[in-house]
């Protein structure tokens, strides 16, 4: 495979490329986010039907989804190596439609990677390339076209932040909390950040709170009970999260507990800034769809069974924040008003996914 100058540099371990998924000889690899920090594990998929799994099973959680369904798609490549060019194809669009459906609230953006993957693959067998490897190739060109996008965003972000502010996060927001801290740090900007823990997953807590510690910034980890109180006594200055899918009409969709915490930051008088660009497939919150998670995961605390039996749980895994609670919307293109999220495409930006070989 071709040398390829990689924009993940700089960024802490699980924000890496190979740790987060990574596809040689037969296997994706996948970072375990389930157990990381405290295990450095990762969990080998043999069959693209293994990633999609793993996928569904949260081994792989915020954008890490991305890169490992574009491995996915390697792997399916691999799988299908020694059929005809027609067979191929099939098998690889089939394989895309699996691995783009493993979670419901994001089939929009999966599709996006993998289809790209699948018009790179087609690509590679018109030219008698090696299959897999130019999916890998085109993953690595993709990602870091997303990361430096991403990289603008946080531009734009650090702007809004003031000198030694004191910054609440609300789930991973992976590449965005990556960049954001890599810039500030290239400014000589110094940041507090608040991480809410984000049950039942720990993402905060796991995820959010070891990337800001591993890239140097002073990190407190709260519980999700503890906002309004964090924000009120700890003079919090902006409350920021990244989003699963932002709609055309200004509805944001993110890790359930966002949109409390939007109410919390409007009614104190702090702003929300969400980053992330407009989903033009999802035109309004009537074409969301909430994954609904098996409930028992909330009657445990990292497999730490918490509740007594015969009580239920309920599990929703995103909830949905409307426009007037989110002071702007982040992208690469600048802050845009969540009342004026057409216009991003105004430009021919295609947003922070696209689908281009």
């Amino acid at each position: 495979m071709e040398e390829l100058k990689r924009a993940d540099e700089g960024l802490a371990f699980m924000l890496q490329y190979e740790n987060v998924a990574w596809y040689e000889d037969g296997i994706v690899r996948i970072l375990d986010r389930r157990i990381y920090p405290r295990k450095v594990e990762f969990v080998l998929c043999r069959t693209h039907v293994e990633v999609a799994q793993a996928i569904t099973d949260m081994v792989t959680q915020s954008a890490g989804p991305f890169t490992a369904a574009a491995m996915g798609m390697a792997l399916a490549a691999y799988e299908c190596r020694d059929m005809s060019k027609e067979a191929q194809v099939d098998y690889l669009e089939k394989a895309s439609y699996t691995i783009s459906h493993a979670r419901p609230t994001t089939v929009g953006r999966m599709a996006l990677i993998t289809g790209g993957c699948f018009e790179a693959a087609k690509i590679a067998l018109e030219n008698g390339e090696n299959v897999a490897d130019a999916i890998v190739a085109h993953t690595v060109r993709a990602n870091n076209r997303r990361y430096s996008k991403v990289n603008q965003m946080a531009e734009y972000l650090v702007d809004l932040f003031p000198d030694n502010g004191k910054i609440l996060t609300q789930c991973f927001a992976e590449t965005i909390v990556g960049m954001m801290l890599k810039v500030a740090k290239q400014r000589g900007k110094q940041l507090k950040i608040y991480c809410a823990e984000t049950r039942p997953y720990f993402q905060g807590a796991r995820l959010t709170a070891t990337v800001c510690n591993d890239m140097g910034f002073d990190t407190t980890l709260i519980t999700d009970n503890m906002p309004a109180f964090a924000i009120q006594h700890e003079g919090i200055d902006v409350f920021t999260s990244a989003a699963d899918a932002i709609c055309l009409d200004g509805h944001v969709v993110n890790k359930v507990g966002t949109f409390q915490i939007a109410i919390v930051a409007k009614y104190l008088g702090i702003p929300y800034f969400v980053t992330g660009a407009p989903d033009i497939g999802h035109k309004s919150k009537a074409d969301i769809h909430i994954e609904m998670r098996d409930p028992d995961f909330v009657l445990q605390a990292m497999g730490v069974k918490t509740a007594a039996d015969g009580v239920k749980g309920y599990y929703p895994a995103f909830d949905v924040t409307p426009p007037e609670l989110v002071s702007g919307v982040v992208t690469d293109q600048g802050i845009f008003s969540p009342y004026d999220l057409p216009r991003y495409f105004a430009s021919g930006s295609m947003g922070e996914f696209e689908m281009v070989v």
